[in-house]
């Protein structure tokens, strides 16, 4: 069963795609663009639709999705961890 879809190898996020995703539990990931899975532990409830890190990731870096650059960190993010407007923003403004 995948838990979560990433787009390309090297993107740092995955996307949730099942409910009740609770800290403590191990998730398959599917890679769209190899067509192939990963596995990654949680360590934070994360809801349906949301990211998760799949790398640790240190305040100010760079989130990639889909190959781009979609934001940066606002506080150090661990491998696992919920990602969202809590700790990520936009580099727009």
């Amino acid at each position: 069963m995948i838990d979560f879809v990433v787009h390309e190898d090297g993107d740092s996020v995955g996307t949730i795609v099942v409910e009740g995703v609770k800290a403590g539990a191990k998730l398959t990931g599917w890679v769209m663009e190899q067509d192939q899975t990963i596995a990654v532990k949680t360590v934070s409830d994360i809801p349906i639709g949301h990211k998760i890190a799949l790398k640790d990731l240190a305040n100010n870096d760079t989130v990639i999705k889909y190959g781009v650059d979609i934001g940066r960190t606002v506080a150090p993010i661990k491998a696992g961890e919920h990602l969202h407007v809590h700790n990520v923003k936009t580099k727009r403004w």
